[in-house]
């Protein structure tokens, strides 16, 4: 997918009383989204349910980050860390995500995410922590600087 060094560059803040809900199968396709996570991303309801939660991925945010998270879920393990998501209209959003498996008679069935905000001070340190870790993996980064 290409993107305009224009674009990615008006943040969405995440009210410090709200919390972003969703819910995915074993595949990461969102099978529940609540109104807040609707409202930060832009997106309508049915335009998540049924799409891979991938669909907010910032092009920022290192492959390395997904692969840490995956590899927690698929040991049957909880997974926390900070994320900045893609807004349906191309711009951003950081959150702090909690990702739980979520187990029915011993067997997981499903994901859930909860997403709270973080400090403007963490978004500067995520920044760039993600920056250098994609230039150590040599994955592409972004042509303009958040900081």
């Amino acid at each position: 997918m290409q993107y305009k060094q224009s674009e990615f560059l008006i943040e969405t803040i995440v009210p410090k009383d709200e919390l972003i809900v969703s819910r995915t199968d074993l595949k990461g396709n969102i099978t529940y989204a609540n109104d807040t996570f609707t409202q930060i991303s832009g997106y309508e309801v049915d335009e998540l349910i049924g799409k891979p939660h991938n669909c907010v991925r910032h092009p920022d945010m290192p492959k390395k980050v997904f692969e840490e998270l995956w590899s927690s879920l698929e040991k049957n393990q909880s997974w926390s860390g900070v994320i900045k998501n893609l807004r349906k209209d191309k711009g951003f959003y950081w959150v702090h995500a909690q990702i739980n498996v979520v187990k029915k008679d011993g067997k997981i069935v499903e994901y859930k995410s909860i997403r709270t905000p973080i400090s403007f001070k963490d978004k500067l340190k995520y920044q760039k922590l993600y920056d250098n870790i994609k230039k150590e993996n040599n994955e592409k980064t972004r042509v303009v600087s958040y900081i």
